[in-house]
């Protein structure tokens, strides 16, 4: 007699099958993932060698540290640079895409396409404003560079101040390793140090420092009732439908992008920023607006906290709109912010397009971010003149009130204190960077810490830390 299974152990191994057949073990990403490789190697070479001036054999040693497999050696390989131009192109026709990239005076170094060869170099965006009148070796700090020595403030222990230096550059990690490191107090320089091979006037990536000077600019336009925090972005969405009347994104608003808390699919915080998502804008030519406007809804916006780098492009995308035209979009940096606080050293990189990829996309110096700090612990005030309102100031330093649930460690495109800290001042804020560049502003002790890094593989270098050890000098 034939034996029958009972059924509901049927219907489990029918369940289980179906599971099974759903899981898919191909990785379909796998050549965009290595398209983008070759192309993060591009500009991160183009930036090194023509912007941040460094070497070759520097860029490979540190810049490309934290590629897993790049492309040749500092001898030779499978790359081309043309010093003249200041391109850079990785690969040969036949496999991968070729990857390019073109250093753009005022700008730094613009990814390119792999359809899009430098036959028409020509039409890519430059910056070609007049430098800040001055030579900034003869202009007394912060304005220039000019620094006259003096004895550390009393309340200042030097034995402290070194040994938190030396926790800086002693690394436990052979993956941290840090560039440079500034403390500011009541505005003047008490430690500065950078490591061999950089110099004061060395540019490297701010990566998403980068947020944090996008909301300067959008806050400066947000003072001057040209955008307003609380109202709907009201772009044109992407894909385009036959009416947006009905488009739930239509409810997203400034704060909402600036909090990281659209409510939109997070693209890049799913695994794929190194295949898709902004990093095809960052690495690979692509578009870094349409991407960003091509994301549905997935949540009520303001009502989840999700780290995404095209919330910030929404926000700069805002600023564009608001500013409306393409030339003085990338003319407003320069002559609303960083000519005016002496940041001489300072490129804002965009797409092909013309869009600046404020998101992480600036390269510049430890000064200049020093600079940048000063402005905010000054209350957004420079030399009598108010530059940022102090409600701008209050609302990036505000915990965005998805982050709650999280620990309020963040606010408008600026990192707090977390709720857990109890060892450093409630008050301080900083900005925060991949491999390690961070911005820290202390009001309570009228302190900006700068630290500059090429950080790679687990990194962890943490910021909360060291503004621990800095304070130890401060009695």
């Amino acid at each position: 007699m034939k034996r029958c299974l009972p059924i509901f152990l049927i219907v489990t191994i029918l369940v289980i099958s179906a599971k099974a057949q759903q899981v898919e073990s191909y990785d379909y990403a796998r050549f965009n993932k290595e398209m983008v490789q070759n192309g993060v190697q591009t500009i991160l070479m183009c930036n090194g060698l023509f912007t941040s001036e460094r070497s070759l054999e520097q860029v490979f040693d540190q810049e490309l540290k934290y590629l897993r497999q790049p492309v040749g050696t500092a001898k030779g390989g499978d790359y081309q640079i043309d010093w003249e131009r200041k391109t850079v192109a990785i690969g040969s026709p036949g496999g991968i895409p070729v990857m390019r990239a073109a250093f753009r005076k005022g700008l730094g170094c613009v990814s390119l396409p792999p359809d899009q060869t430098f036959e028409h170099l020509d039409k890519l965006p430059i910056l070609d404003t007049p430098p800040l009148a001055g030579d900034p070796n003869i202009i007394a700090w912060p304005d220039g560079d000019l620094v006259k020595k003096q004895a550390l403030p009393s309340n200042v222990d030097k034995a402290a101040l070194e040994a938190a230096s030396k926790w800086a550059f002693e690394r436990e990690s052979p993956e941290q390793v840090t560039l440079s490191l500034i403390v500011l107090h009541k505005g003047q320089i008490l430690h500065e140090r950078y490591a061999p091979g950089v110099k004061m006037s060395t540019k490297t990536r701010t990566w998403s420092t980068a947020k944090s000077i996008a909301v300067t600019l959008i806050g400066m336009l947000v003072d001057e009732g040209k955008l307003q925090l609380d109202a709907p972005l009201g772009f044109d969405w992407l894909p385009k439908e036959r009416s947006a009347d009905n488009d739930p994104r239509s409810e997203i608003t400034l704060r909402h992008v600036l909090n990281m808390s659209s409510g939109l699919y997070t693209v890049d915080n799913r695994r794929m920023e190194y295949a898709t998502g902004s990093g095809l804008a960052y690495w690979a030519g692509a578009s870094i607006v349409n991407g960003a406007l091509n994301r549905g809804l997935i949540r009520k916006p303001g009502t989840y906290w999700d780290y995404e780098n095209y919330d910030t492009i929404l926000g700069v995308y805002a600023m564009k709109k608001a500013i409306g035209d393409d030339q003085a979009y990338l003319e407003f940096p320069r002559k609303a912010l960083l000519d005016r606080i002496g940041m001489r050293n300072t490129f804002l990189s965009v797409d092909r397009f013309g869009d600046f990829v404020l998101s992480s996309q600036v390269y510049t110096t430890a000064r200049d971010l020093a600079r940048f700090g000063q402005l905010y612990l000054q209350n957004g005030v420079w030399n009598g003149e108010r530059l940022i309102s102090e409600d701008w100031i209050k609302f990036v330093r505000t915990p965005a009130p998805a982050s709650a649930p999280l620990g309020n460690f963040y606010g408008g495109q600026w990192w707090l204190v977390p709720d857990d800290r109890n060892d450093v001042p409630k008050d301080a804020y900083s900005t925060a960077g991949n491999r390690g560049q961070y911005v820290i502003v202390v009001p309570s002790h009228d302190l900006v810490i700068v630290r500059r890094g090429l950080d790679y593989g687990r990194q962890g270098f943490n910021r909360w830390d060291l503004t621990r050890e800095v304070l130890k000098a401060f009695n």
